[in-house]
């Protein structure tokens, strides 16, 4: 199993500046049926540091209608740029170059957390909205189930009386 990092002195002795990277593990935090798995290849731009590749899953997620689990097949590419040296003082850790491209810089450190670079990138790709189906009855799922709580009875007879 490979570690789940990437030293930069790694990327640039090897052929080309290119390093190919295969995960394929659990991610903690991630409720996956099976592994994720990514293929990589990392590549040295002098200063820069491009990841590209795709990365699959099925995860586990929960319909926000119905509240039922369903698998989601997660597939999309990843293509980040990491700075090997500061940037600009100016700018934080992470600076846009072009709409939608942002370079996270490394202030210094040696390597690339692949672990963590995956996980972020998973959570970011989940849907905004996770529904289990296109025909997903949640409105009826809710009102069929049985979600009343006794504690709350009290409640059901309160008449409230307009101010005068």
């Amino acid at each position: 199993m490979m570690p789940d990092f990437v030293t930069i002195d790694e990327i640039e002795n090897s052929n080309d500046k290119t390093v190919y990277y295969d995960f394929n593990q659990n991610i903690d935090g991630i409720n996956s049926v099976g592994p994720i798995s990514a293929e990589l290849t990392i590549k040295s731009l002098g200063e820069f540091i491009e990841i590209s590749g795709n990365v699959k899953g099925i995860l586990k997620l929960e319909c926000d209608l119905c509240l039922k689990e369903f698998e989601y097949n997660l597939d999309f590419n990843i293509d980040e740029i990491f700075a090997k040296h500061a940037l600009l003082d100016e700018y934080g850790q992470e600076t846009e170059i072009k709409d939608g491209q942002f370079i996270t810089d490394l202030n210094g450190e040696d390597k690339i957390d692949i672990y963590d670079l995956l996980y972020q990138s998973v959570i970011l790709n989940l849907p905004n909205k996770k529904v289990c189906g296109i025909n997903c009855n949640g409105d009826n799922f809710l009102k069929e189930e049985e979600l009343s709580d006794p504690r709350l009875d009290v409640f059901k007879n309160i008449q409230i009386q307009p101010k005068d």
